[in-house]
């Protein structure tokens, strides 16, 4: 039940997002009279993604509009759900729900019944069977009769519990940033009675430097400042259709990521016969079923003490992690030691760069989160944030009641003037 505090603050303080395909918005515009009353009586959210950015990249001299966001409103660590990847973290975000619980596990998955998930298969990718545990923010508002758009986020190409967004766009990673912006802005500029509310917005740049060179390399520092640039060109075209005053836009990543090279990395085949094995995925983190027939062979293997990974049967994952009940979870779940990775000599590592997916204690795997906007507090520092807390968040600004997830929704109070 929403207090009667929230409800005050929120008639004056919620806001929204919204996305959009549709022609690009270059520079300033003038809004119509009717958006900006719309704008006033009807204020937005705007949910950024950056992936990959750790906390610390806001300390690098590198985000003066980032930084300016964190200084004018909330901000601070958030700690990930487990495994610290892409689509489960991003689901988390929506949904309130820990992977075990939501059904995204990882970025491969298996599933009895409906065969095999991976970030590129988009018969997988657009199947709502694959995220009907979970329900969305924008499924949530858009039942509640507010109209959402997405842009590129995890779970938004497919008609979860057979409710789509008002609008969305499949995923394009050549997609410059500021043309992503642009297609937001081309949202906010739609008639009144399609204009989005909510809305969500991704830029992927910073995790693929990250991974191609290292979260410490001068391409990690471009990519920074490149999706730093867009985050001020977003809030130059709210300013210029004076959208800027009734936003709160809040900027959230999945995941840090953490050094990797080719002398740590911990190859199954040096202790164990990997023929025993069914690898759904390697890396930081593992999932593996047994062969049938040789499920003895696989426990063995993997079980016994290792230097540097620890596997679990998945009823025995350490509880902490909120991971191993989901029927996706595999029989067998490792986590490589910091900065080592798991793998086969098949597929060897030849390279140093960057990678996410370990403990989600960690602090390489900490993600960032900033809040702006009317009626957030400002230059405030928020500490044991989660990102099953967003979820609950974005239903108070939104005015709507959300399903019970797995955080505590008084988590997020500080974030807000008191």
């Amino acid at each position: 039940m929403m207090s009667s505090a929230w409800r005050r603050l929120l008639i004056t303080t919620a806001m929204g997002a919204s996305l959009a395909l549709g022609a690009c918005a270059t520079g300033p515009v003038e809004t119509a009279p009717d958006v900006q009353a719309a704008a006033v009586a009807q204020p937005n959210v705007i949910l950024i993604s950056i992936d990959g950015f750790r906390p610390d990249y806001l300390d690098r001299g590198l985000t003066p509009n980032l930084s300016r966001l964190a200084a004018e409103g909330a901000w601070g660590p958030m700690k990930p759900s487990f495994p610290t990847v892409t689509f489960p973290n991003h689901y988390t975000l929506v949904t309130g729900l820990h992977p075990d619980r939501h059904g995204i596990v990882g970025n491969n998955i298996r599933d009895a019944e409906l065969g095999s998930f991976s970030l590129g298969n988009k018969a997988a990718v657009t199947d709502r069977r694959w995220w009907d545990d979970g329900e969305p923010i924008w499924v949530t508002a858009e039942n509640a009769g507010i109209k959402t758009g997405t842009m590129f986020w995890p779970g938004s190409e497919a008609a979860v519990h057979g409710v789509r967004p008002s609008h969305w766009v499949p995923f394009d990673q050549s997609m410059p940033g500021n043309a992503r912006v642009d297609t937001l802005m081309s949202w906010f500029d739609l008639p009144q009675d399609q204009r989005p509310r909510l809305g969500t917005l991704y830029f992927d740049l910073v995790d693929t430097m990250g991974h191609h060179h290292g979260p410490n390399s001068d391409q990690v520092h471009d990519a920074i400042r490149q999706t730093d640039a867009s985050i001020g060109y977003l809030m130059a075209q709210l300013a210029a259709r004076g959208l800027d005053s009734n936003t709160i836009v809040i900027v959230v990543s999945d995941h840090g990521m953490a050094e990797t090279s080719p002398e740590r990395v911990s190859y199954l085949d040096d202790t164990m016969n990997v023929s025993a094995l069914s690898i759904v995925y390697s890396g930081p983190v593992a999932f593996i079923n047994a062969v049938e027939g040789r499920e003895g062979e696989a426990a063995a293997g993997l079980l016994k003490p290792h230097d540097k990974m620890e596997c679990w049967r998945k009823a025995e994952v350490p509880a902490r992690f909120a991971l191993g009940t989901h029927r996706r979870v595999t029989d067998f779940v490792c986590l490589a030691a910091p900065n080592w990775l798991i793998g086969t000599r098949a597929r060897a590592v030849t390279r140093p760069g960057g990678a996410h997916g370990y403990d989600n204690a960690l602090a390489d795997m900490q993600a960032v989160f900033i809040a702006h906007g009317p009626g957030v507090a400002r230059n405030r520092r928020v500490d044991n944030l989660d990102s099953v807390d967003v979820q609950p968040l974005l239903g108070r600004l939104l005015g709507i009641e959300v399903p019970k997830g797995d955080g505590n929704p008084d988590d997020t109070l500080p974030v807000m003037q008191r």
